[in-house]
């Protein structure tokens, strides 16, 4: 066994045993919670969608802590300026003016999890400034450069109130690896626990009752780039996606149907090859906590709704739809484009 191998093994493990004690502070999650460890693992920031107080920050939090890692927050306001990720202004005690660092570089090289609440509430300069953390992990602050090398991502778009947002544009959508929606679980032993039982009721003290550092962060990105040299993608299967990158700006000419809408003028632009690149990255990690060496379709089509999904564009026409025509769509396409 090489290098890689025993890397493989040892971190699959490790993968698996934090994905059960995630499990224990957020139950009825368990798609969530492993799309977000694929997330954690293919190194992918993640835009998250769901409705007030179905846990996402319970989520990330039990994440932060079983990664061992910094984890960071804040919260999108119609008022919020880029400045006030970076630092933070106020008069101290003896009445003189004060600059402390914010939240984005407060805790340097080791933040691992930065959770923005609502990014779409927040202007288009904040999301600026958001793009270049994602894209560089560094920012300028304090006339010097704050590195991230461990950093992820994770925001969540308000999908009830709309009223005083800017909509994330296609450009910056296209900078996360996935979006992955959060509902409220429907098992009534799940519903019921999450009501009655009092340790779901104290979030501070359900994430310190979880195992700290099961796996080290800084760790994460040798092991991401093991996997991605060590699972492997066959002719055949490179080729199926290169059909499906295709079908993704040209439906019609796949045969891809949908009731009341001519798809063949549905479409403004398809995947773009930073989100092929990265569905081929979830799906490698997806083969790999599965404990294969080799990546197949399957893999590639249980990620491709997360990854694809939110970066095609369609027409202006049909934006409007897109919460009920994307999703047919993706079906649609996975449907139509043959697997080897």
């Amino acid at each position: 066994m090489n290098s890689d191998d025993a890397l493989l093994a040892e971190g699959r493990d490790r993968a698996l045993a934090l994905e059960r004690e995630v499990a224990r502070a957020v139950i009825g999650q368990a798609a969530v919670i492993r799309s977000v460890t694929l997330a954690v693992f293919a190194r992918g920031h993640v835009l998250l969608q769901g409705d007030v107080g179905v846990g996402k920050t319970t989520l990330l939090r039990a994440f932060a802590r079983v990664l061992g890692g910094a984890y960071a927050r804040t919260e999108g306001t119609i008022d919020l300026m880029p400045n006030d990720l970076v630092y933070h202004t106020y008069i101290d005690a003896q009445g003189r003016p004060a600059v402390e660092p914010g939240p984005l570089v407060r805790h340097g090289e080791d933040l691992a999890i930065f959770f923005f609440n609502e990014i779409n509430r927040a202007r288009p300069q904040v999301h600026s400034l958001m793009l270049r953390a994602m894209a560089e992990r560094s920012v300028q602050a304090f006339n010097r450069e704050f590195r991230f090398p461990h950093l992820l991502v994770f925001a969540d778009r308000n999908r009830v109130e709309r009223e005083e947002t800017f909509e994330i544009a296609s450009a910056a959508r296209d900078r996360f690896m996935m979006e992955v929606t959060i509902d409220a679980p429907t098992d009534p032993a799940e519903r019921r626990a999450l009501m009655f039982d009092p340790r779901f009721h104290d979030v501070d003290a359900l994430i310190d009752g979880l195992a700290p550092a099961l796996f080290p962060h800084q760790s994460l990105n040798a092991l991401a780039a093991a996997v991605q040299r060590g699972v492997q993608a066959s002719d055949a299967l490179q080729d199926y996606a290169l059909r499906l990158w295709d079908a993704t700006a040209r439906p019609a000419a796949h045969g891809v149907r949908l009731d009341g809408v001519d798809t063949a003028q549905l479409m403004l632009a398809g995947a773009s090859p930073r989100g092929m690149g990265l569905l081929m990255r979830a799906a490698r990690t997806a083969a790999w906590l599965d404990g294969r060496s080799q990546a197949t379709p399957r893999d590639l089509q249980a990620v491709f709704p997360e990854v694809i999904g939110h970066r095609l564009c369609l027409q202006p026409v049909h934006e409007l739809r897109r919460q009920a025509l994307v999703p047919a769509l993706l079906r649609g396409l996975l449907a139509q484009v043959p697997a080897p």
